[in-house]
């Protein structure tokens, strides 16, 4: 069994990685590691657990853990990797955006599975892609690999209140989210340096535009993005190419008719609808942002680099939880 830990187990992102890691066949969860909640019971923070895992948050990572996760939030990473005594043998795969980038001393692998398959398999550091970013690559990739993107790039996409994480904020909390909707970081989101980033690497001199309007919708969790660009490939030409591009990732799937969050929620699945109206291309991408946006893609890629099959532990139906 793979004995694993993961540190910053209070946040929506841990408690989606406990569900999951309780369900691996091939798993042992050895430690849940929290400052905030040490030696109190896990189902004390996620509610949902009580009665189905008995276990405490530990203050330390486990001595035997064959593979950590790391929870802890943005711009926490070194200070966990400087904090904590990790074990020889474990391998790490972090869940926030401080090792995404290409520069030099990173060792950390980028985890997005239909783009890095091959160098996830031997790494032992991976980091998670974000969840805006996951929906969106998933929706150029194919594109970038024939050297298909020659005109500026146009994003929209709504992502649900958990995708900010589990502390409330004036633009988080139920009240003002609840029948709402709102703009935020139009052009400048994080995520796109790791877009640029990963079509870059499948499209040698990449330097189109990409101009990404993300929306905060009032739904927990769940991203749709509409991705669009001027082309002179057609509907079904477009369509061979995704489909031939994923024929082997077993997570996502391109279909014919429109698209909807309902379709992926509590599932690590994505989908992708393709049209084409005049000159323009739009790939409507769906993906639940904790699962195959954040946790379920962790799994995915603990799978990859412990040589299990990709997807054990992962085929959840919608509303699995």
């Amino acid at each position: 069994m793979i004995k694993a830990s993961i540190i910053g187990g209070a946040g929506y992102t841990a408690g989606e990685l406990i569900r999951l890691l309780i369900l691996h066949p091939e798993v042992e969860i050895a430690s849940i590691v929290s400052k905030s909640h040490a030696n109190q019971p896990v189902s004390i923070v996620h509610s949902d657990l009580a009665g189905w895992l008995e276990l405490s948050f530990s203050e330390e990572v486990h001595h035997d853990s064959d593979i950590v996760f790391l929870c802890s939030g943005h711009g926490k990473t070194k200070e966990v990797l400087e904090r904590y005594d990790f074990p020889e043998q474990a391998k790490i795969i972090d869940l926030s955006a401080d090792y995404r980038h290409k520069v030099k001393g990173n060792e950390f692998v980028y985890g997005l599975p239909e783009l890095n398959r091959a160098f996830i398999k031997p790494a032992t550091k991976v980091s998670n892609p974000g969840c805006f970013a996951t929906a969106i690559q998933l929706a150029l990739l194919p594109l970038a690999s024939h050297s298909l993107i020659q005109q500026p790039v146009h994003i929209s996409a709504i992502t649900g209140s958990t995708g900010a994480g589990q502390k409330p904020s004036a633009t988080t909390h139920f009240s003002w989210r609840s029948n709402n909707a709102s703009v935020y970081k139009a052009f400048t989101h994080q995520h796109l340096k790791e877009i640029k980033e990963s079509v870059g690497q499948l499209q040698s001199g990449f330097d189109e535009p990409i101009h990404f309007i993300p929306m905060r919708g009032a739904f927990t969790r769940g991203i749709l993005a509409a991705v669009y660009l001027s082309t002179d490939l057609s509907a079904d030409d477009a369509s061979n190419l995704f489909n031939d591009y994923y024929f082997e990732h077993p997570f996502v799937d391109v279909v014919e008719q429109e698209v909807d969050l309902k379709q992926v929620v509590n599932t690590n699945r994505a989908l992708i609808n393709i049209i084409k109206e005049g000159d323009q291309l739009m790939m409507t991408s769906v993906i639940d942002n904790l699962l195959k946006g954040a946790s379920g893609q962790a799994v995915q890629n603990m799978n990859l680099m412990f040589g299990l099959e990709e997807t054990t532990g992962l085929f959840l139906k919608p509303g699995a939880f």
